[in-house]
C-alpha cells in the first residue's frame, strides 16, 4: 500500500492536471464559438469576456447579507423553529443545542444568517456579545413553561437595555398545547408594554411542529416577517 504522504501528492497532482484540462477544453470551446460568429465580432472578444465576469460578480454581490439573533431559555423550542423555518421537514425529535447553532437561509436577494445560541444557565452570560452584529432579535418563549416566565422575562429586558433600538420578534412557542398561554396573557408577563415605543416589537403565536405549517400559528410567518424586516433600508 502506498504511503499516505505518497497517494495525497499523487491526488493533488491528479485533481491540478484536472483542472487545467478543464481549462484548456473551456478556452478551445471558446475559440471554436468565435469561429462560427459572424465576420466583425471577433474583435474586442477579450473585452466582452471581462465585462461577462464583472456582471457576474456584480449580481452576486447584490445578495445583502442579515444577522438574525434567535434567544431564549432552554428547551423553548428555538431550535425546532430554526428547523422549520430552513428547511419544514418532518424531524421526530430536534436534540437540544448545547452551545451555538448557525442556519443560513437566502429569500429573494437576502441571505439571512441565523445564530442560536443556547440558553442554558450557563451560556446566557454569553447573550449579550452578539447583540451588536444582529439585525433582529427572536426571543423564543415556552408558553406552558410558567414556573420560568419570570426568567425569561429578567433575560429579555437584560438584553433589551443593552440595544435599545433593536428591533424585537418574540414568539409565543408551543401554541400547539392545550394549556398554553395566549399571546396577551404573555405580553403582560413578560411586560412588553413597558418597552419604549420607538423600539420594532412583534409578538407571534408559534407551532414548531410539522403539522402546524399550514396553520395561523405556522413558523413560516416568521420567516415572511424576518424577510420584511430585513429588507427594509
Amino acid at each position: 500500500m502506498a504511503p499516505t504522504g505518497a497517494l495525497r501528492s499523487l491526488t493533488l497532482a491528479l485533481g491540478a492536471a484536472v483542472v487545467v484540462l478543464g481549462s484548456l477544453l473551456f478556452i478551445a470551446w471558446k475559440l471554436y464559438c468565435r469561429g462560427s460568429e459572424p465576420p466583425g465580432t471577433w474583435d474586442g472578444w477579450w473585452d466582452r469576456e471581462l465585462r461577462e465576469l464583472r456582471d457576474r460578480d456584480t449580481a452576486a454581490n447584490t445578495v445583502v447579507w442579515k444577522q438574525v439573533l434567535v434567544l431564549g431559555l432552554d428547551g423553548a423550542g428555538k431550535s425546532s423553529v430554526l428547523h422549520y423555518i430552513c428547511s419544514q421537514k418532518a424531524r421526530t425529535h430536534i436534540p437540544p443545542t448545547l452551545g451555538f447553532n448557525s442556519v443560513q437561509l437566502r429569500v429573494e436577494g437576502l441571505e439571512m444568517d441565523l445564530l442560536e445560541v443556547g440558553g442554558s444557565y450557563n451560556l446566557r452570560a454569553y447573550w449579550p456579545l452578539y447583540l451588536s452584529d444582529a439585525h433582529v432579535l427572536v426571543f423564543v418563549v415556552d408558553s406552558v413553561d410558567r414556573s420560568r416566565l419570570l426568567t425569561a422575562r429578567q433575560e429579555l429586558h437584560a438584553l433589551l437595555a443593552e440595544e435599545p433600538r433593536l428591533p424585537l420578534v418574540v414568539l409565543a412557542n408551543k401554541q400547539d398545547k392545550s394549556d398554553a398561554l395566549s399571546t396577551e396573557e404573555l405580553r403582560e408577563e413578560l411586560a412588553l408594554h413597558l418597552l419604549s415605543e420607538q423600539r420594532e416589537l412583534f409578538l407571534l403565536p408559534t407551532s414548531a411542529t410539522r403539522a402546524s405549517l399550514s396553520t395561523a400559528t405556522s413558523v413560516l410567518h416568521v420567516k415572511n416577517l424576518l424577510v420584511t424586516l430585513l429588507s427594509q433600508p
